[in-house]
């Protein structure tokens, strides 16, 4: 068990004063019992934007709703939480094989939040492509377990993709990042969701944190920790669901901090809604993740 302090601002600057809008915003680390424990969370909107409300949408996200007053130049939204991280040392592989999963997936009869049904189809942002498709194809194989499959995967979409923060943007479709093989973290998890689910496997895109660590020797810079994007696979009723980091090559253990999941990023942007403006707008955000003593 790992316990963490989490901190983020968002902080917008406007030329001219706003309009009325509202706003949504999935940045609250979740409650997951035998995974992760929210101990205390709270946040502040400055200036105070008077209405606002907490509700959950349908995946289970706690989304934060507020309501912009018109005649704002600037906005900074902080949130700050303690979260408690259970390791996931899920070392026994239990998953069937890969030929098998599509009778378990067929017998699966709830249809609620985590029922995989809702992750086999292509989404908004994920469609199914050909390269991407035959990516998976050249990778399949029908007697590895369906956990091998997606670590299979992981580790051959993290040897084609390189990192590049510069590369593409928040709407660059995933055939388009794979095609040019670089992107970030949110083009690593959507090429590697359509690439599952091309296979059979129910995939899902998880938005979250990630502690990162200094090099040796080196201070730990506030701010350095980013949100992060990861994928969820279903491998069979047995084992369930396992998260899978193709950005970093690894299976989910403590350092990721689970926000939200959905079918694509749409389902857990961090902030959406709308917001009426005349001019230009700039906006930052930055997150902080401490290790602390229980």
């Amino acid at each position: 068990m790992t316990l963490y302090a989490v901190r983020q601002t968002i902080h917008y600057d406007f030329a001219r004063p706003t309009g009325a809008g509202r706003q949504l915003f999935r940045i609250l680390p979740a409650d997951i019992p035998g995974r992760q424990r929210l101990r205390e969370a709270g946040y502040a909107f400055q200036p105070d934007v008077g209405e606002r409300g907490e509700f959950r949408d349908f995946f289970g996200t706690s989304v934060i709703e507020a309501a912009m007053p018109p005649g704002l130049t600037r906005l900074a939204l902080t949130m700050h939480s303690v979260v408690e991280r259970i390791a996931d040392d899920a070392l026994l592989d239990l998953s069937p094989r890969l030929r098998g999963l599509a009778a378990e997936l067929a017998a699966h009869r709830t249809v609620g939040p985590r029922a995989p049904h809702h992750f086999t189809l292509p989404s908004r942002r994920i469609a199914a492509t050909p390269r991407i498709g035959a990516f998976a194809q050249d990778l399949r194989c029908d007697q590895c377990t369906v956990r091998d499959m997606v670590e299979t995967l992981g580790l051959a979409l993290h040897e084609h993709m390189t990192f590049d923060s510069k590369a593409t943007s928040v709407n660059t479709t995933p055939e388009d990042a794979f095609v040019q093989g670089r992107g970030v973290c949110q083009d690593f998890a959507q090429i590697m969701i359509g690439a599952l689910r091309r296979l059979g496997i129910p995939a899902a895109y998880v938005a979250g944190y990630l502690r990162t660590l200094p090099p040796p020797g080196r201070p730990r810079l506030i701010g350095a920790d980013a949100m992060h994007a990861w994928v969820r696979a279903w491998t069979g009723e047995e084992m369930g669901w396992v998260d899978y980091d193709p950005t970093n090559a690894c299976f989910v253990r403590t350092d990721h901090i689970d926000v939200g999941f959905g079918r694509d990023y749409d389902d857990v942007a961090p902030v959406t809604g709308r917001l009426r403006l005349d001019g230009h707008q700039s906006g930052s955000h930055s997150v902080d993740i401490e290790e602390i003593t229980p």
